[in-house]
């Protein structure tokens, strides 16, 4: 076997260097040499089998390409189908990354069941018993899925010529080696060439790869950057462990929006989706009590309702606490100083702790009025009424600012059975014959007057 040629990068500069060191003397980074391939073995990582010839790409007039819709795969999961635009393009490769145990695999695994296609499901991190125990959790059968436990790619091609699978799912690139490169696997080499042959195979054969990738302590993709951008779409799974609720966002898409996110809920069973995520993020309560008012705000293109939590009270030792939790703490700073200068109320010897149920975190700032509303609730301990609900965003003169979509929060307010919604009335509205009341309000003191007037 002959030997491979090799040399050292700098990830930042790319200056190249005969052997590694730790610190690179061109831009002076340290840590950032890694070992690259110049020139690979001869023979192939995968080729088509017998028969198939691979056609050579021509150019085209832009005018004669077929501009037919691609047909795409149902994955049978709707909020995956929604957050992919709308299911699985053929020959994709579609990167999901996420915190450990927040239930990456779990979900893959739980879809491979689902699916109609014939679906190999690779694991180099669980055995093929571990994967069973967690399969009879989630569905009792399924005919459809393969499970492999294999690390080496040359070997997961040839499993996958066997079974020829139309789906193929990888948990996790990270622990995929070659024989091409030499160094261990989830280092950058092997991770960039593990990617290459599958994107090779998954654009030779138009069978969709999904792959699960791990996430570095501050929450982006581990391994090279470069990743992202070979793969078609990036999906992050994300959300509190010590919450039930997890939300989808894509954060690459080739072949639809990245506004678009899916929310599930964790159980014993796997992952349910949840299809109106406003039920679960309002508390059902009875009694009214003070320092609560509910927001619409917009997670990419799906209108939800969150419930905001105030709590002021005088302040027990000298500096008052400002305290946020799914919240901006400056915004929250930024939102008292207009209270106390532009709308007269007394709040900076109080503390203020403010608070999004769910465990979710939003920095839409249309939520600004209802955090308005909230906080002036627990001040004056006056309940704002669970019908009511609000949308708009605070200036730094008091005013309340239009926002965007106005139309698809008031109408989902509507659906969920609020007899008021609170906007500026600097928004154009043209919604007719709504149920919902639309009151129209330009300043803080507008707002207050109706609430505690």
């Amino acid at each position: 076997m002959a030997k491979l040629k090799t040399s050292f990068f700098c990830q930042n500069c790319g200056t190249q260097y005969s052997k590694w060191q730790g610190q690179c003397n061109a831009c002076k980074e340290w840590n950032t040499i890694v070992e690259e391939v110049i020139q690979k073995e001869e023979k192939q990582a995968w080729k088509p089998s017998t028969g198939e010839t691979k056609r050579t790409a021509k150019p085209l007039r832009i005018n004669e390409i077929d501009s037919s819709a691609e047909v795409r795969l149902n994955t049978g999961d709707s909020e995956l189908n929604r957050v992919l635009g709308g299911g699985l393009v053929p020959g994709s490769l579609t990167l999901l990354g996420g915190e450990p145990g927040i239930g990456k695999s779990t979900l893959l695994l739980q879809i491979s069941l689902k699916l109609p296609y014939r679906t190999l499901y690779v694991s180099g991190e669980e055995s093929q018993k571990q994967i069973k125990m967690r399969a009879e959790r989630i569905t009792p059968s399924a005919d459809n899925c393969f499970i492999l436990t294999e690390t080496k790619t040359q070997n997961i091609f040839k499993q996958i010529e066997a079974i020829e699978p139309e789906v193929i799912i990888i948990d996790s690139i990270q622990t995929l080696h070659t024989d091409f490169i030499e160094s261990s696997a989830g280092s950058i080499s092997q991770i960039r060439e593990t990617t290459a042959e599958l994107i090779k195979f998954a654009k030779e054969t138009n069978v969709p790869v999904i792959l699960i990738g791990h996430i570095t302590k501050d929450g982006s993709i581990a391994g090279p950057k470069i990743l992202e951008h070979m793969v078609d779409t990036v999906l992050q799974f994300e959300g509190d462990r010590n919450h039930v609720y997890r939300i989808l966002r894509s954060l690459k898409n080739r072949f639809g929006s990245t506004a678009e996110l899916g929310i599930y809920e964790m159980l014993s069973s796997g992952l349910r989706e949840v299809a109106n995520p406003s039920e679960i993020l309002i508390s059902h309560k009875e009694e009214e009590l003070s320092g609560t008012a509910i927001a619409t705000t917009m997670e990419g293109m799906r209108p939800l309702m969150v419930e905001i939590q105030a709590l002021v009270s005088s302040a027990v030792y000298g500096t008052p606490q400002r305290s946020t939790t799914g919240y901006n703490a400056k915004r929250l700073n930024m939102i008292l100083a207009v209270l106390e200068k532009r709308a007269g109320f007394r709040l900076g010897a109080k503390d203020v702790f403010l608070n999004i149920t769910g465990g979710i975190n939003v920095d839409d700032p249309a939520i600004d009025l209802a955090v308005v509303a909230a906080i002036l609730s627990s001040n004056e301990d006056i309940a704002v009424s669970k019908d009511f609900c609000f949308a708009g965003e605070i200036g730094l003169s008091g005013e309340i600012r239009p926002i965007n979509r106005v139309e698809q929060r008031i109408l989902e307010a509507e659906k969920l059975g609020f007899s008021t919604i609170f906007v500026s009335k600097y928004n154009k509205i043209s919604l007719k014959n709504t149920l919902i009341d639309i009151r129209l309000v330009a300043k803080i003191e507008d707002v207050a007057g109706h609430l505690f007037g």
